[in-house]
């Protein structure tokens, strides 16, 4: 049975806007669209093996998860949410978004919400590297991917104003497989 909504991943460094982007999303998109927080959902579910102390992070059961959002990805109409995307198989994504920012201003970000200096070395650096873009180009179609500035609330309107867009645009390419 093909989906009848689209798959999309929204995806950035921590501090770059995924959840307020992804919540907007759902309230502005055309179609029902189940925001799913990976975060969120592995700590609520248990698909972890325990919390790294040094990290101040859970250490994610990949299996576990996968199988939970396997159905999900399938039936479509989701958007998943999350600081990393290489684990979704290829085959989920309709739309890869790559949220970016400026450095300090996610330094300042992370620092906000009381992140250890180590975290925040390791996502800034992570940030000036390019590492969650490069893992999406490394995962994914290229002609999928989007790679968005999430640096002030019209960047904010903006992005969720072009992913409506983009959901239109896949309905109108998609109406045969969604009837």
């Amino acid at each position: 049975m093909p989906q009848r909504y689209p798959v999309i991943i929204i995806t950035g460094t921590p501090g770059t806007g995924k959840s307020t982007h992804a919540q907007l999303l759902q309230d502005a998109s055309p179609v029902p669209l189940n925001h799913i927080n990976v975060g969120q959902l592995v700590k609520d579910k248990g698909f972890h093996h325990g919390f790294d102390q040094e990290w101040e992070s859970y250490t994610v059961d990949e299996d576990k998860l996968l199988d939970e959002l396997e159905p999900l990805a399938s039936a479509g109409g989701i958007i998943l949410d999350w600081h990393t995307c290489e684990m979704f198989p290829e085959r989920w994504a309709d739309l890869v978004v790559v949220l970016r920012c400026n450095h300090t201003m996610l330094w300042e970000r992370l620092e906000k919400r009381n992140y250890p200096l180590k975290k925040i070395q390791e996502n800034n650096e992570a940030e000036i590297m390019e590492v969650v873009l490069q893992e999406a180009r490394d995962s994914y179609p290229q002609q999928i991917i989007v790679d968005l500035k999430s640096e002030s609330s019209q960047d904010l309107e903006n992005n969720v104003a072009n992913i409506v867009e983009w959901i239109n645009q896949w309905l109108k390419d998609n109406k045969d497989d969604t009837a």
